[in-house]
């Protein structure tokens, strides 16, 4: 118990560093989960057991949209009204967005719909529940980490191994270097100046720039998630990978198998299954995928932007599920490299709307692959190696960080601490200056 509330205490310390108001919000969320759970247990009937379910769920869903969709709801009404002559003045707040509030609601509504389903038990000690939500690895931006996964490792005596120790050191210097040199530079030097002003570069720089974003939005995300596995490691718990070499993948659904493992799960499990899965007929099935891709589009951001990223995926993994045999499970060479070079850029198409800061300057960055030009003004070889490399390590095989884990656990731990502060020390020799915000803590 006291390991539990010393690990709580950090966590709310850690969020609160932030702003500590928003403390309170991730308090209700996770009360709001654990009460609900109590609920469940106590109510025999399906029925009452399902209002309980709804009106968490529903309270925490109210929360979230308010937070993240309450001025575009707003803007979006104002334009209508004005498009027909109805102009109103309608009640703007300035509503600053909790850091993770996605991450954490997500993570309540998980426990509240798998103690219904049965997955796990209700936890009657609140100090479990509010735990789960808050450990603060994972907190900010995931990855999202289920219930059944995490509340019984809180059982289990906590015994950090050699092994484990090197684990968690591998992945927190992967994840810095990916993050403070890889991102850091391809967004200064390459991706911010081209979605500034996409009219002012040729079309090669442009699709460099999609490129470099597809890369810096990797290793900003799976720096992170890297970093969170790693550190969850150090404290003696076991977090499941959430980036599985996604670039390599020869199809949409491949991909979204190896994406941000956690959101793709979650949405899979709470939303495409409920929907109706792929049970009830092809057009129904193609309804289901489109409509889970274009709320986990939503769920990124309240931008039409957003909508269209992911509606775009949407469409396409429905296109893929309509062309694609069930029984097809022969693929050539040939094939999948051209369903690698597909899928490849049917992604960074995509980027082009996550990354745009609004919906015309997506437009200018495809406009302006009609006027085809190679100049290629501050483009550097260091740039273009900051994009080609991480793209050819997606083919590397993918235990390798458990093979590198294993080298290092032969070695005394003092081997182990002296190559993490070398590594550590070089990583912020290398890094631009200042600092750079995970791309997913707006999330």
């Amino acid at each position: 118990m006291a390991r539990k509330c010393v690990l709580l205490a950090a966590s709310y310390l850690f969020y609160g560093w932030w702003d500590w108001r928003f403390c309170f919000l991730l308090l209700g969320a996770s009360l709001t989960a654990w009460l609900a759970g109590i609920g469940i247990s106590k109510f025999k009937s399906e029925h009452e057991q399902r209002i309980v379910v709804t009106l968490s769920v529903g309270a925490l869903l109210c929360v979230l949209g308010f937070f993240k969709y309450y001025g575009f709801f707003l803007s979006s009404l104002q334009d209508v009204l004005f498009a027909i002559g109805w102009q109103r003045d309608l009640p703007f707040l300035q509503i600053i967005l909790p850091v993770g509030i996605s991450f954490f609601t997500f993570q309540a509504i998980s426990y509240v719909v798998d103690v219904y389903r049965k997955d796990i038990a209700t936890r009657t000690n609140p100090i479990d529940v509010l735990l789960y939500i808050s450990l603060f690895p994972q907190l900010v931006a995931g990855p999202i980490v289920r219930a059944a996964d995490f509340l019984p490792q809180l059982e289990r005596k906590s015994s950090l191994t050699k092994t484990a120790v090197c684990f968690g050191l591998v992945l927190c210097i992967f994840g810095l270097f990916k993050k403070m040199v890889v991102a850091n530079y391809l967004a200064v030097d390459l991706v911010d100046p081209i979605f500034l002003d996409p009219t002012s570069y040729s079309s090669l720089m442009l699709m460099l720039g999609v490129y470099g974003y597809a890369v810096q939005i990797y290793c900003d995300f799976s720096g992170y998630s890297d970093i969170a596995i790693g550190t969850a490691a150090l404290l003696g718990f076991q977090f499941k990978k959430n980036f599985d070499q996604p670039y390599r993948a020869s199809s949409l659904q491949d991909f979204w198998r190896r994406w941000h493992i956690s959101l793709s799960g979650w949405l899979r499990d709470y939303l495409y299954i409920p929907l109706g899965g792929s049970k009830f007929g092809t057009w129904n099935t193609y309804r289901n995928l489109f409509l889970t891709m274009f709320l986990g589009g939503l769920w990124h951001g309240a931008a039409w932007t957003f909508i269209i990223w992911g509606s775009l995926h949407g469409a396409w993994l429905a296109m893929e599920r309509a062309l694609t045999k069930a029984d097809d499970t022969r693929r050539s060479k040939i094939k999948t490299l051209v369903g690698w070079l597909i899928t490849f850029h049917v992604v960074c198409a995509a980027w082009v709307f996550f990354r745009s800061s609004d919906l015309s300057v997506a437009l200018d960055w495809f406009a302006g692959l009609a006027n085809v030009s190679t100049d290629s003004y501050g483009l550097t070889w260091f740039t273009i190696a900051l994009i080609a490399l991480p793209l050819a390590a997606q083919f590397l095989p993918s235990n390798s960080v458990e093979r590198i884990t294993v080298r290092f656990a032969e070695n005394a731990l003092a081997f182990v601490a002296l190559a993490f502060i070398l590594c550590l020390s070089a990583i912020l020799w290398l890094a631009p200056p200042g600092t750079a915000p995970f791309i997913y803590f707006q999330f």
